[in-house]
């Protein structure tokens, strides 16, 4: 199979950009043939390396921000003629995007002009944020029809999504329930997608805390902004120091526009902004529990970093991470209001603690990339025969 990948990032710090450079990597091992398009710098830069084709294109004085580090340009189709030509010459058999931006309308469009099987993955769920987004808003509207004008943000951007998401063949998506309900919605038949993690570099192993250092650490990793419910981290901590704890505190990885009010809300945490690599590898280990209180995260790559790391974590019903955390095996899934009454458990049983420490890193030990892209290949195959 001959796939041309449109990712809208890369080169971020996100899941869509994780997820992309993994399968960069894994067809660079197999030797497949592969064109990956997506953001660079300030020029259009084409490579090739082996059956690897990379097509790097800049984003103008057009385009805007989404995040603190992803934008979206409304001039992407000046780069139309080359992309094509790019396209042409490569053959593909198969068009993947990952989703409604400028790099996936431009897929959608190249898929149709010469007629190739589109598949789509589904790696963000921009109705919930929408919803959440539009807080600052719900707040001026009149007392009782803020949820109902939340709910119709919500389920408006999902069928505008749903439409979108429609026009591909064939639809992947991380989680058993995002896949049912895009397969209600679009009517497309929709294969599970989760996500790998290596476990060389996620480790027990990169723990360097000295023995003196007793602190029960929380950790976080991840974007740091309304939609991934971070306000819960504040009331955690009111909530353990009106039970009586005192040794704990925060290690936050990560940026966005809600740190200046978690540094207010959280004076003992510690705050070590973006890490990649080693550097995040340890921040893992040194962590006691994780805690991730996103409602809105459709796989949660940190949540199986951190369990890699031999960190039990605690996170919300809703999403892709209650999929990967086993209850009372290798972590909790907890509502918001029963977030601190799970840590505070977990604090005062050491044996339990370890337990899950030990039970994380194996489970954990189970997921690879590799099976991840052999069943992306294998789902190809059912498009092209169609």
């Amino acid at each position: 199979m001959r796939v041309a990948y449109f990712p809208d990032s890369f080169y971020e710090i996100n899941g869509v950009a994780h997820t992309s450079r993994h399968f960069e990597a894994f067809v660079r091992r197999r030797n497949l043939p592969f064109l990956c398009v997506r953001a660079g710098e300030r020029t259009p830069c084409l490579l090739t390396e082996g059956q690897l084709t990379t097509l790097e294109l800049p984003r103008g004085p057009l385009s805007f921000g989404l995040e603190k580090d992803l934008r979206f340009d409304v001039g992407f189709f000046r780069h139309l003629p080359f992309v094509a030509r790019v396209l042409r010459q490569f053959r593909p058999d198969v068009v993947h995007i990952t989703g409604p931006s400028d790099f996936g309308f431009m897929g959608v469009l190249l898929a149709h002009h010469y007629r190739l099987p589109l598949v789509a993955a589904w790696h963000t769920n921009v109705h919930e944020y929408a919803a959440r987004r539009a807080e600052w808003f719900l707040k001026m509207l009149p007392n009782g029809t803020s949820p109902r004008v939340a709910a119709a943000i919500e389920n408006t951007s999902f069928y505008l999504s749903a439409r979108f998401y429609s026009i591909a063949r064939l639809l992947f998506a991380p989680n058993p329930q995002l896949c049912q309900l895009l397969e209600d919605a679009t009517g497309r038949p929709c294969k599970l997608m989760p996500r790998g993690i290596d476990t060389e570099l996620f480790s027990p192993e990169r723990r360097d805390r000295t023995p003196d250092d007793t602190d029960f650490v929380l950790g976080f990793v991840g974007r740091l902004s309304v939609e991934k419910n971070v306000a819960l981290l504040a009331r955690i901590r009111e909530q353990l120091l009106m039970a009586g704890v005192g040794r704990f505190r925060f290690l936050i990885v990560g940026h966005g526009a809600e740190e200046p009010w978690l540094r207010q809300q959280l004076p003992n945490a510690e705050f070590t902004g973006v890490l990649k690599g080693e550097a995040l590898a340890r921040a893992y280990a040194n962590m006691d529990l994780f805690v991730f209180p996103s409602h809105t995260d459709t796989f949660g790559n940190v949540v199986l970093e951190a369990l890699a790391s031999g960190v039990p974590a605690i996170v919300t019903p809703d999403g892709g991470p209650r999929y990967i955390v086993k209850e009372g095996v290798t972590g909790f899934v907890a509502s918001d209001a029963d977030f601190a009454a799970a840590i505070f458990r977990l604090m005062q049983n050491s044996e339990l603690h370890e337990q899950m420490r030990r039970a994380a890193r194996t489970d954990a030990l189970g997921a690879s990339w590799d099976s991840v892209f052999e069943s992306v290949y294998q789902s190809y195959q059912t498009v092209r025969r169609n």
